[in-house]
């Protein structure tokens, strides 16, 4: 990125018949495409990426057709219609890279009554409205590169966009309504190496001959369709695949084991939200790949997991939620990042001979046992997710030391004893869910320093004392952004790789536009994503991804809580869900709680109040429950 900025063209620049290389892209240039453009009669490459270009596309503006092999407008405001036919005369045209921030770019797909004279080696045309192809890909047989992605292109699965480019690498259809099979010519795709389908409407099973016909693929994204039928085991032989995600769709069956074996360049493999079954970690099942992301979650796999510690050695990302795997937490996992087993069978105590250096942990939903793990790196980690386990004890005093835990998640165990004073160092605490144990003793003061709470639920126990006022500290706001991404080094883009293998000839075709992103860009987002069960308008809800963030609240019902309800909490600002219910609290509902603007559910049900209901409550717009049954009013 560049800093250069002001309008465009600069003096005198149409006057240069001579100039061969126009490249002004990662600036902020502005203006319209002036016709003076056509003048440059000797230019080869015209490069606008990622300006402030606006307004539409004039034909006259488009240089001359004698030598121009490289467009590339990409990235920049323009609108309006853009049509191919503008540029059909330029025979020597072998890039064409178009599409607009905003989306308002539309290709024109008017029926041509004659082909052009280019056949191009790379056509982007990523976010530019296309409801169909533009006709004239039909007699492009040179291509390398293509990219329609993001679009709302529909209709059967373009095959012959396969079938009439052999010498295809690159292949991005992402984000459209096609429909149909994904077919393969008839002859090998040896140069193909990446293939992005995902988020369209394919269906039936994949072709028997997959591997052998895509020997040399390294990207490849099936995600997000309606693929059905086993994997052919064929995919063991793209030996150089990197990526591979295949999760969103209905898969079946055992997962090939050619593909574990032989596929050793596999670095991300998602499996995720199918319906594949088996013992998948089982002595029979050779995993010679050492992935740096695998996701399992969403399927029914069974057995336990591979007491093989090389296994985890590249791991960073494991998610195996939601499935129907048991035996004990094997050793050898503590250097996983991000690790999800939540609602599998795991039984036995948490490996504590190892330091776990994790960012977000999450076993929920299991029937681990014993006191609670102290053997967290509490400097790096980020969220803890322990909830639904038969952990006893007390909470120790090494889960509370860090500055950069947001998430602690202790829910529905069997943890007694008090919330440890230590509890207010944990500045960057956003949840806090301990509800549904055996805690007791009086509610510290210490939480009234985690000004940066958005939920906190101490339900279910046997807390009791008075509500501490202080809790009015507490902001109770948005959560922000919960997903944890880490850093990886960057895959180069397509054009950066091919650039290292081209012939000559390509020298203009693979610049280093950095259009695309790796898979393991697109998979970060969903695998990190949090789930948070808490009890708000008389149900126990799950809140994940922006409805999570939207939400916050204080549930410190059933109880053993007394005396009167706080003015303070009416300084509750931005709260949305507060329930008080099934304790012993006296006095009258404080009238600083028409002050809750942001109010959906109030639940103070169940406890000793008198007096009148403040009228003003009625004001409160975003009240949908209001419970105040069994008091004396």
């Amino acid at each position: 990125m560049n800093g250069l900025n002001g309008s465009f063209p600069f003096p005198g620049l149409c006057e240069l018949k001579k100039l061969q290389e126009l490249d002004i892209r990662y600036n902020s240039f502005q203006g319209t495409l002036p016709p003076c453009l056509n003048n440059l009669t000797s230019l080869r490459i015209l490069d606008l990426h990622d300006n402030l270009f606006s307004g539409s596309i004039p034909r006259n503006s488009i240089p001359s057709p004698n030598f121009l092999q490289y467009m590339d407008i990409s990235g920049n405001d323009f609108e309006g219609s853009f049509s191919f036919s503008s540029i059909f005369n330029h025979s020597k045209l072998e890039v064409v890279i178009l599409g607009s921030t905003e989306n308002k770019l539309q290709i024109d797909n008017e029926n041509q009554a004659r082909n052009p004279l280019f056949q191009l080696k790379a056509l982007l045309l990523s976010n530019c409205n296309m409801k169909t192809a533009p006709n004239f890909l039909l007699n492009q047989h040179r291509l390398r590169e293509v990219d329609l992605s993001h679009n709302k292109l529909n209709g059967v699965f373009p095959s012959w966009l396969l079938q009439n480019n052999s010498d295809l690498k690159f292949l991005n259809v992402r984000n459209n309504s096609f429909t149909g099979r994904f077919d393969l010519p008839l002859h090998p795709m040896n140069r193909m190496v990446y293939i992005d389908v995902s988020c369209n409407h394919l269906e039936g099973q994949l072709p028997k001959d997959l591997g052998m016909k895509l020997s040399n693929l390294e990207f490849l994204n099936f995600s997000k369709n309606y693929f059905e039928g086993e994997l052919p085991p064929s995919t063991g032989g793209m030996r150089k695949l990197q990526r591979l995600d295949l999760s969103f769709n209905n898969f079946s069956g055992q997962v090939p084991k050619e593909l574990a074996a032989y596929c050793t360049s596999l670095d991300i493999l998602v499996l995720s939200n199918n319906k594949f079954h088996g013992e998948i970690f089982s002595s029979n099942f050779n995993w010679s790949i050492r992935p740096e992301e695998l996701k399992l979650g969403n399927n029914q796999f069974t057995g336990s997991l591979t007491a093989n510690k090389d296994f985890y050695s590249a791991l960073r990302v494991f998610d195996i939620r939601n499935n129907m795997m048991a035996g004990k937490i094997p050793s050898g996992m503590a250097d996983i990042k991000v690790l999800f087993t939540r609602n599998n069978y795991f039984e036995g105590q948490f490996p504590c001979n190892e330091h776990f250096r994790s960012a977000i942990i999450d076993f929920s939903h299991n029937f681990l046992s014993g006191p609670l793990p102290s053997c967290f790196d509490m400097y790096g980690i980020q969220q803890i997710h322990l909830q639904g386990n038969n952990f006893t004890g007390s909470i120790p005093n090494s889960l509370l030391k860090s500055t950069t835990l947001s998430v602690l998640n202790l829910r529905d165990n069997s943890l007694s004893g008090e919330i440890p004073a230590l509890i207010g160092a944990l500045p960057d605490l956003r949840i806090l869910l301990l509800g549904n144990n055996r805690l007791s003793g009086l509610i510290p003061r210490q939480l009234c320093q985690l000004i940066e709470i958005s939920i906190l639920d101490l339900s279910n126990n046997s807390f009791s004392g008075s509500i501490p006022s202080c809790l009015s500290n507490i902001t109770f706001g948005t959560t922000n952004n919960l997903y944890y991404s880490f850093n990886i080094a960057p895959e180069p883009s397509f054009a950066q790789y091919d650039m290292d293998q081209a012939d000559k000839e390509d020298e203009n075709l693979l610049r280093s536009h950095s259009t695309y992103t790796s898979l393991k860009g697109i998979m970060l987002s969903e695998i990190v994503e949090v789930v948070i069960d808490f009890v708000t308008k008389s149900s126990l809800l799950s809140y994940k991804g922006d409805v999570l963030n939207y939400m916050s609240g204080l549930d410190l019902s059933c109880n053993n809580l007394t005396g009167k309800i706080p003015q303070n909490l009416g300084k509750l600002f931005s709260i949305r869900a507060l329930n008080l219910s099934h304790n012993h609290l006296i006095g009258s509902i404080p009238i600083s709680f028409s002050n809750l603007a942001k109010l959906e559910s109030l639940d103070l049900s169940y406890n000793s109040l008198s007096g009148k209901i403040p009228p003003e409550i009625v004001n409160l717009n975003f009240l949908e429950v209001f419970s105040v049954a069994h008091n004396n009013l």
